[in-house]
């Protein structure tokens, strides 16, 4: 029975306000994917919540980074207790938050969150593929591609469909903060790297998109390998 690890980003979750419509087309694909054999652990991003807090406390104090890392750790667990919910009988009874450690597999569905801070849910993505033996993570966030560049300044920005993890990480900053806006952060890279992992990175708007990856048909997204 194939494992499928997918990092869920919070811009997924709650872009402004809660996308009802999005988590109830990913709960029937999920589910549909399920009676295919397949397990899955999911594991939530904190999204625009964890950068909404981070702002007020920066305006307001002179957070440390690990100040805001705990602050981004409660918005992830939020969102992961949401998705434990709405899966609920075919999800593990609670939030599994420290990926590196086995856990139990026996429901189809585990849900995950962050541990401490400097673990991203990227991080914790690699962790969980790294502790049930799977070589694939879906990062599923609002973006379509990785691009050779920002998009949102260069409008010449060139999609990039299929990269090594070598010319990946040229394309990305060395080091990783809280709040980082990277398709795939520094450090669970180069852990991905080091597994031999591929990590596809896709847009989950329109949820068609992710039902053709899983259903091995050609999809939309960048394979990183």
């Amino acid at each position: 029975m194939e494992t499928v690890i997918i990092s869920l980003g919070g811009s997924l979750i709650i872009p402004e306000e809660i996308d009802v419509d999005f988590l109830r087309d990913f709960k029937e694909l999920i589910i549909s994917q399920i009676k295919l054999d397949k397990k899955f652990v999911i594991i939530t991003g904190g999204g625009r919540l964890c950068r909404k807090y981070n702002k007020a406390a920066e305006e307001i104090s002179k957070p440390s980074n690990d100040d805001l890392d705990w602050i981004g750790i409660a918005s992830l667990r939020l969102n992961a207790e949401l998705l434990r919910v709405i899966f609920g009988e075919y999800a593990h009874n609670e939030v599994i938050i420290n990926l590196t450690q086995s856990f139990s597999l026996e429901k189809s569905i585990v849900i995950g969150s962050a541990y401490k801070p400097g673990w991203s849910s990227d991080w914790n993505a690699v962790q969980a593929a790294k502790t049930v033996g799977a070589k694939k993570v879906i990062n599923l966030s609002n973006t379509d591609y990785v691009y050779d560049s920002d998009p949102k300044i260069n409008p010449n920005a060139k999609k990039i469909e299929k990269i090594s993890w070598l010319e990946y990480r040229k394309l990305i900053p060395k080091d990783w903060n809280p709040g980082l806006n990277s398709p795939f952060d520094p450090v669970a890279s180069e852990i991905a790297e080091e597994e031999g992992m591929e990590v596809i990175i896709m847009n989950g708007k329109p949820i068609d998109n992710l039902a053709k990856y899983l259903n091995g048909e050609e999809f939309k997204g960048t394979v990183i390998v």
